[in-house]
């Protein structure tokens, strides 16, 4: 990462503008037609990683498709996301996005992993395997239960 007079790197600023980016790309836009934008920029974002970013990626597609189909794939500072009722419940990091040794997994708030005073929300990913795989599952469906 490259730092600037202003605190943030290059790739922090490039990751804000496509924020906003994404904001401007769906206002206006209700209901199914801002839910199929913002699938399209989900699919987008997937198809432009590459490697073990872009397995990673595409499988966490696949496992939030098949055990939490209530969540409405999104784009959330360029990642690819999953939300509630608009609100990000998990997306995926990509290690190519600020030049860091892994990509992550990781849950936001409105995630039902709560576990006494403390917990994981975020999940390193070098190698999906099977048992990663699983794992993954797993804290989808747990993330995405309602009480």
């Amino acid at each position: 990462m490259t730092e600037q007079k202003s605190g943030f790197s290059a790739e922090e600023r490039a990751a804000m503008k496509q924020r906003a980016e994404e904001l401007r790309s769906t206002k206006g836009l209700k209901g199914a037609a801002k839910r199929a934008r913002e699938f399209e920029a989900c699919i987008t974002a997937i198809d432009s990683l590459t490697g073990t970013d872009s397995s990673v990626a595409t499988r966490l597609h696949t496992i939030v498709t098949e055990e939490a189909p209530e969540l409405d794939p999104k784009t959330f500072y360029g990642f690819p996301a999953y939300a509630r009722d608009g609100k990000v419940l998990v997306f995926y990091q990509p290690a190519e996005k600020f030049d860091t040794r892994y990509g992550t997994v990781s849950f936001d708030d409105t995630a039902a992993l709560d576990d006494g005073p403390m917990w994981a929300v975020s999940y390193a990913v070098i190698e999906m395997t099977d048992a990663v795989e699983q794992r993954i599952r797993e804290l989808v469906r747990r993330a995405a239960a309602r009480d």
